[in-house]
């Protein structure tokens, strides 16, 4: 680990190492948790999930790799999934403190069926199955909400807006928001995404978890008639649906900052810089967009 002030004075050697106890090539990992607090890493060699405090980098807990497939985790709480059986997948929820149990259950499941997706959000637990409807369980009361396959088809992507006690789903470049009755809340008027799988490097949630910015299909066409590869930016209203604001190239009050002493010497024109974005990232501090491209560019929209 190595201080941004190292870094921007390129005193690399200036860090110190993290987790050299333990081996996390692949499969192995490491998850920097900063809702919680906390790290969590898996050694495949050992077969061994451990809890570091994101504060000091000192551990605080193992958990044992035994037949758990995989680990969500929520603010307070994480969700184990253990190898499903035919007919129930195994489900433990710890304390992401201290590691201890606070529930076992059982989830039931259609046979013969594939899981398409188990999300966790606090006590919500969400559970699709191949040509099924979504589960919807609150896991203190057990409760269980079902909405239609006709009604929700399943995401490529999820967000959880925790702000708001709602979620995002992305499927085919689009975007939707829902509560946790099953409930559609808002569908987007223009924002439709570039795309098609829903890369989420190129959208944004500011921290109010109102507003969402995304790299998307632009309505220009290019010179020869075919389609555009040049995108825009859009800045929608998440409780609205309502696009608030775009960046794209066939704007006339967008302009290039003139170039200063020293400056690099590749430049880019607006519709270069809306080519093939491939990372989005917002400063609400300062009001600025950050976006790359393939070219391994960097450009900052500003007003």
């Amino acid at each position: 680990m190595c201080s941004f002030r190292y870094i921007r004075r390129d005193q690399l050697d200036a860090g110190f190492p993290l987790f050299e106890s333990e081996s996390l090539k692949w499969p192995g990992f490491v998850e920097f948790d900063d809702v919680n607090g906390k790290v969590l890493t898996y050694s495949a060699q050992d077969g061994i999930y451990k809890v570091f405090d994101l504060k000091n980098y000192s551990f605080l807990y193992s958990i044992p790799d035994t037949n758990v497939q995989e680990i969500k985790i929520s603010p307070g709480i994480m969700l184990l999934i253990y190898d499903r059986t035919p007919s129930y997948v195994p489900l433990k929820i710890l304390s992401i403190e201290d590691g201890k149990p606070l529930k076992l259950f059982k989830h039931l499941l259609h046979r013969g069926k594939k899981i398409d997706f188990i999300e966790q959000f606090n006590e919500k637990l969400l559970v699709k199955q191949e040509d099924e409807n979504l589960q919807i369980l609150d896991v203190r009361s057990s409760e269980l909400i079902e909405i239609s396959i006709e009604k929700f088809m399943t995401p490529s992507a999820f967000i959880f807006l925790y702000e708001n006690n709602l979620f995002l789903t992305f499927r085919n470049r689009t975007v939707a928001v829902w509560n946790f009755r099953g409930e559609l809340v808002t569908s987007f008027e223009d924002h439709l995404l570039w795309h098609q799988d829903c890369s989420t490097n190129n959208i944004y949630i500011t921290t109010d978890q109102d507003l969402i910015i995304s790299y998307c299909k632009s309505d220009a066409a290019a010179d020869d008639g075919t389609a555009s590869s040049i995108g825009s930016i859009n800045m929608s209203d998440i409780m609205t649906g309502k696009c608030i604001a775009k960046i794209a190239a066939n704007d006339p009050a967008l302009t290039i900052a003139p170039r200063k002493n020293g400056s690099p010497s590749i430049w880019s024109s607006i519709p270069e810089a809306l080519e093939d974005v491939t990372a989005l990232f917002y400063d609400e501090d300062r009001n600025e967009i950050y976006t790359g491209n393939s070219q391994g560019l960097v450009h900052v929209w500003s007003s």
